[in-house]
């Protein structure tokens, strides 16, 4: 479906002022907006009805193999085109990808809101400290991949709608519903109130994950690798681990989800 494409000649250009300096404004924030990448992404931002999307910036030379995303993006919603050059200079480095889009961020739910609306028969995964922003992409990418229905973070976790989270997610940080707490202590109280059988993973678990029987509502909790969760807390939940050699101290976080949550997925639920 043909639609209007708005030429970018000038970086300067105060309609794409959003788009400028995307590394330095990733530090100090975007006043409620976030920057989406890639085809993929864009995809995903488009077809979802979570969040919506300011604008789209394509380099020239994307255009031609963007006939399919381009039908998905609202007509009220302008699409910006420039040249490699003119492109780079706004973004302050080149962006071989090309393709980008400002989305707006929604309110953030409350936690207990999300969770008391989850089916009766639920996966989510809980995270505690999780500072690194590859890892969190990467862990809402599994999270999308095996089912679960909301993910909870703590007040120390980083932002899942970071560019970079959002691009390693794959576009599953703007598909699968989030909530942040104030604490690790209030996340699991969250998850006890609303019946949640918790799993807490680290490498010193009581029982392999391949031996745990999950029940209608199951939350996986993970920890930042290094400290992981707090010692309080596994003292007193069930603790699961994933069986590896005894000369190796443990897996990326990222990739221990993937394989907990392989586990632990209903795809029949």
């Amino acid at each position: 479906m043909p639609r209007d494409l708005i030429p970018i000649d000038d970086p300067d250009d105060p309609r794409i002022a959003a788009y400028r300096d995307i590394r330095e404004r990733d530090l100090v924030g975007r006043q409620g907006r976030f920057v989406a990448e890639g085809k993929v992404v864009l995809s995903v931002l488009f077809s979802t009805a979570r969040f919506a999307a300011e604008s789209v910036l394509l380099r020239q030379n994307r255009v031609a193999g963007m006939d399919d995303l381009l039908t998905r993006i609202p007509a009220e919603v302008p699409v910006y085109v420039a040249a490699g050059p003119v492109m780079d200079a706004i973004a302050g480095f080149p962006m071989h990808r090309g393709v980008l889009a400002i989305g707006r961020r929604a309110v953030e739910e409350n936690p207990d809101t999300l969770v008391s609306r989850l089916p009766e028969k639920a996966l989510v995964v809980a995270l505690a400290g999780i500072a690194n922003h590859d890892n969190m992409g990467a862990i809402f990418r599994n999270a999308a991949a095996f089912g679960v229905d909301a993910v909870l973070l703590d007040g120390h976790c980083c932002d899942p709608l970071y560019r970079k989270a959002i691009r390693v997610s794959v576009g599953a940080a703007l598909k699968v519903p989030f909530a942040r707490t104030s604490s690790t202590e209030t996340l699991a109280a969250t998850l006890a109130a609303h019946s949640f059988a918790m799993l807490a993973l680290s490498p010193g678990g009581t029982r392999e994950i391949t031996e745990v029987a999950t029940g209608p509502r199951t939350a996986l909790l993970l920890g930042a690798e290094g400290p992981g969760l707090p010692p309080a807390l596994l003292e007193r939940l069930p603790t699961v681990r994933i069986a590896m050699r005894d000369d190796f101290d443990s897996l990326n976080v990222a990739a221990a989800s993937a394989i907990a949550l392989h586990h632990l997925w209903r795809p029949d639920k």
